[in-house]
């Protein structure tokens, strides 16, 4: 099971965010059956079937083991990850497209901006796990807390001046066996956990 995956694909996205099944996905963190699901979330086990064939079939759930039970054969199920993260490139021709309009103070552009990143780190995820090799990502996340309005203005420039001088550095237009790499740095107001779905 992987942390967390990337739904590119509509048809998944959309079984996905169906709200009986996205509570299928949450329950089977650990393998379950129907009729175990069936009971927890109290819906009859056939209905429970049917979300989870349609789950299974967009690659969201995988079986995990088959029990034998007198007559009956159990399938126990697991869900692919422990989190999902759905892709804008489910959108299709109405993804986010950070191309159109760039503005390093948009929040709207940042939002854009996001979006290619999910969507290009989901396809290199599932590039890499077709091929049995790692990604070289690398990420920081923290949190400062600006006393004005003019100190996030200094903050912004000094970051841009070092991420400025680090590429000058170390890009290198002639390395014949070099990979570009996206280098993406936001700055926005923090969220609090309770706002963003957490606790």
């Amino acid at each position: 099971m992987f942390s967390v995956a990337v739904i590119e694909d509509p048809a998944a996205a959309e079984v996905s965010l169906d709200p009986v099944r996205a509570r299928l996905l949450a329950e089977l963190a650990e393998p379950a059956s129907a009729t175990m699901l069936a009971a927890r979330v109290d819906l009859p086990r056939q209905k429970v079937n049917y979300h989870l064939r349609a789950l299974e079939k967009h690659g969201l759930v995988e079986l995990v083991e088959e029990r034998r039970k007198g007559n009956v054969t159990e399938r126990m199920m697991r869900a692919t990850a422990s989190s999902y993260v759905i892709s804008p490139a489910a959108l299709g021709a109405v993804q986010p497209d950070p191309a159109q309009s760039p503005d390093r103070l948009s929040a709207r552009w940042l939002l854009a901006v996001a979006g290619r990143l999910v969507r290009d780190v989901g396809l290199l995820i599932t590039g890499a796990a077709k091929a049995k090799q790692r990604v070289a990502t690398f990420a920081l996340d923290g949190e400062v807390r600006f006393a004005s309005a003019a100190d996030r203005a200094a903050f912004a420039e000094e970051l841009t001046a070092a991420i400025t001088a680090l590429v000058g550095k170390y890009h290198d237009e002639t390395a014949e066996k070099g990979r570009p790499h996206r280098v993406v740095v936001a700055v926005h107001p923090s969220v609090p956990e309770e706002a963003a779905g957490g606790a």
